[in-house]
């Protein structure tokens, strides 16, 4: 790809997936609304926790990770790439099932080691109950999951970004039924996330039919091409699921304070917006990129690529992550305050947004770094770091308990994300110049964070003299709206002057996508 048609694949992408975001947000607001932090909610989330820690494994994380490049590889060189694709197919299909059927007999087993907090009171069979209901979802994830590797590897973004935002759709849908109609709002929640599964797994499967790619399930076998995809799978799973791991521990800790889960839930939920806009962006577009440029041996390109990737996450990760460092209250008050969501709650959710903040631009270079190895089909390597940034997440989320309770799992996973990160850097040295960002680069970071200081200080600025306008009803929300304007017009007016980046770019990769 030309660096222009790479940027116009991250911006397909990343509007999708902002539109995804933006609906899981709007999600998460009446979820809190609705049903509030409490055991209802911390039952929901350690239930919904469970599919999606086990989609990083058979999903969008370990199996693609493993499949993208493969299948990429064999498409560059036309070695029946179709094939290769059903007979993964097929071993995805029975592995998965295989999973869902274990967990339904094992559902209370599974609630107890990922939130062991709360057995003995009503939030365990409340979470058992909800996770023998949303489980099945990983199925139909996982395989949408192959069907979207199988687009982007072809270069077809669009379908594969917007699947997500089904599941959204569906789910506000429900909820808003549920307040309408009557009964239980986590009743009609919880239903309708495995047909919201179903939905999302009938567009890419339509989507890879019109791109003449034509799959369908059948008998597994594990055949030397399969057998090195498992190979090189096993590994890809600790690595790529990492953070979600980090979260299980997370919950596991914060499952002993009442309410805990869903404070951190609901920050994740913020400084995952911009986490998942732009590093869902990188990793789909980069991935097969640079996979393709290593097979045709074009070192220049994948350094290339590999370093607008880089850029890319910077100019939209830094200066999000200031934000959510300077202004947490207001957004956690005006984005969720409502309801059942009270200004306890408020508060509590606030600090762990910051602390979050502080580690997401290391969740964000994560996704550049671990590509330039999946592309090589070198999955030990991030497995290894990964172990080693588990073992820090755990020790301090354990550790910081007695000392600073239910906030320590935020802090353990900022500082485990960044030793990942320095664990990452180190071990692409030895790619050499491929795996080193370019000069261009290198000029542009220091300024795209001098910007994004300078945004964090107007915004400072305007906070302490006007920040009771976001106290007062109806007005809070144009007062959130002013300071995104001015956060948006003050970054981009002062790093288009600086050098950090030119505006006229980004028209040029909107018009392409």
């Amino acid at each position: 790809m030309k660096p222009i048609r790479l940027m116009s694949g991250f911006f397909t992408v990343g509007f999708w997936t902002l539109a995804s975001r933006l609906l899981g947000f709007v999600r998460e607001m009446m979820l809190a609304a609705y049903i509030g932090p409490g055991p209802v909610m911390d039952a929901f989330v350690a239930a919904f926790r469970l599919p999606n820690l086990f989609r990083r494994f058979f999903a969008e994380g370990a199996f693609n990770a493993a499949f993208v490049p493969m299948f990429s590889k064999r498409l560059e060189a036309d070695e029946d790439a179709v094939l290769f694709a059903q007979k993964a197919l097929n071993l995805l299909t029975a592995a998965v099932l295989t999973l869902v059927g274990l967990a339904m007999v094992f559902m209370p087993g599974l609630i107890w080691l990922t939130a062991s907090g709360f057995a003995g009171d009503a939030r365990f069979d409340l979470a058992v109950g909800y996770g023998k209901i949303v489980f099945p979802y990983i199925l139909f994830m996982s395989l949408a999951a192959l069907f979207s590797g199988v687009l982007n590897a072809t270069g077809r973004f669009a379908a594969a970004a917007a699947a997500p935002v089904l599941l959204n759709i569906f789910a506000c849908s429900a909820m808003l039924a549920g307040s309408i109609f009557g009964g239980a709002v986590i009743d009609w929640l919880i239903w309708v996330i495995p047909a919201a599964g179903v939905a999302q797994l009938a567009l890419v499967w339509i989507a890879t039919e019109r791109a003449d790619i034509r799959l369908r399930p059948g008998l597994p076998r594990l055949d030397p091409e399969m057998r090195q995809l498992v190979r090189v799978a096993f590994p890809a799973a600790l690595a790529m699921g990492v953070t979600q791991i980090n979260l299980v521990v997370g919950q596991l800790v914060a499952s002993r304070t009442e309410s805990a889960v869903s404070w951190l839930f609901t920050a994740d939920r913020l400084y995952q917006l911009p986490l998942g806009v732009v590093g869902i962006a990188v990793g789909v577009v980069l991935l097969p990129d640079l996979s393709r440029r290593l097979r045709a041996g074009d070192m220049d390109g994948s350094r290339d690529a590999y370093s607008r990737a880089g850029e890319f996450s910077l100019i939209l990760t830094l200066p999000s992550a200031v934000a959510l460092m300077v202004i947490p209250l207001p957004l956690v008050s005006v984005l969720f305050q409502r309801g059942a969501f009270g200004p306890e709650d408020t508060a509590a959710t606030a600090i762990a947004v910051a602390i979050y903040g502080l580690g997401l631009p290391a969740f964000m270079l994560q996704k550049v770094y671990q590509p330039l190895f999946f592309a090589r089909e070198d999955t030990k390597s991030p497995f290894r770091y990964a172990v080693v940034a588990m073992v820090v997440n755990a020790g301090l989320a354990f550790g910081l308990y007695p000392i600073v309770g239910w906030i320590a799992p935020a802090i353990a996973a900022s500082a485990a994300g960044w030793a990942m990160v320095a664990l990452l850097a180190t071990g692409a040295r030895r790619m050499g110049d491929v795996a080193r960002f370019d000069a261009r680069f290198h000029r542009r970071a220091g300024r795209i964070l001098a910007a994004s200081l300078i945004m964090g200080a107007a915004l400072y600025a305007v906070l302490v003299p006007f920040g009771w306008v976001l106290a007062l009803p109806g007005w809070r929300y144009l007062g959130l709206l002013s300071l995104i304007l001015l956060a948006a017009i003050v970054y981009f007016g002062v790093g288009h002057l600086i050098g950090a980046f030119r505006l006229s770019e980004f028209r040029r990769a909107l018009r392409r996508s």
